[in-house]
């Protein structure tokens, strides 16, 4: 998707659609919803993964000409409606195809975020884990304490940046020293959860991440609270909500290329 409203990312990327849930993060997916709304793709490990039309995969290649133009690289999420490490057949020969559309667009960061960070090892290209490449971040989802481990298994596969998106945020967390002393390599995007079924983020909790990357001097991005306000008030809107932290906003990002 070109110029995305999500905060901090110029455009969304899927080179298929589709997933299985893995973990509670999930239970009340976004993606899942859009894709059934719509008859994009039904989640389950068992069902079809929708590989994006051709014109869709040329996208990237424009952007990035458009980045070289503007003398700025524009980052990509990958992706919002699938995951990219995730092990499955129908998956493997589109993933190959983009990493060949990553590497064609250098002037593209490309944010790949999986809740499968394991993966990262196995399925990156070996060139790319002997050379890491300058345009590929790697990034895990960590929603409560017991998915911390995700952060060490992210970091075993070697990158430029690494960035984890605490969306939901459901439990406090103290994020790893390793982790932490990576300063501007390393980027905390803390969110609330919004949609049906929503459940809130504890303000002490958005607090204390903001407090540890202000100290090890990590770049802190807060999008949202999600359905529920500052004060735990159940809303109509994420919207109504705002992503103010403390009477501001955080849109701090990792190391810039273009500076």
């Amino acid at each position: 998707m070109e110029n995305t409203k999500i905060e901090w990312a110029d455009h969304t990327c899927n080179f298929w659609i589709g997933c299985t849930k893995v973990s509670p993060a999930c239970d009340h997916c976004y993606a899942e919803r859009n894709a059934g709304r719509f008859g994009h793709a039904k989640w389950g490990k068992d069902e079809a993964r929708r590989i994006t039309i051709a014109a869709y995969w040329r996208q990237p290649l424009r952007w990035n000409r458009d980045a070289l133009a503007a003398g700025r690289p524009a980052r990509v999420f990958c992706g919002s409606e699938m995951d990219f490490m995730e092990r499955n057949p129908q998956v493997a020969e589109a993933r190959q195809q983009a990493f060949r559309v990553m590497e064609a667009t250098p002037n593209l960061d490309w944010l790949l975020l999986t809740k499968r960070p394991q993966e990262y090892e196995k399925f990156l290209p070996q060139a790319w884990l002997a050379a890491p490449r300058p345009n590929v971040w790697l990034m895990t989802t960590v929603e409560s304490a017991e998915y911390l481990w995700r952060i060490e298994a992210m970091m075993r596969a070697p990158a430029a940046v690494y960035g984890l998106s605490l969306e939901p945020l459901l439990g406090p967390l103290r994020l790893p020293k390793a982790f932490l002393d990576l300063g501007q390599r390393s980027w905390v995007i803390v969110g609330g959860e919004s949609g049906p079924g929503s459940r809130p983020t504890q303000p002490d909790w958005a607090r204390s991440l903001r407090d540890q990357c202000i100290e090890a001097r990590v770049p802190f991005h807060f999008k949202q609270w999600g359905q529920h306000d500052a004060q735990l008030v159940k809303l109509r809107s994420k919207h109504d909500s705002g992503r103010e932290l403390d009477g501001r906003t955080w849109d701090q990002l990792p190391l810039d290329r273009a500076a």
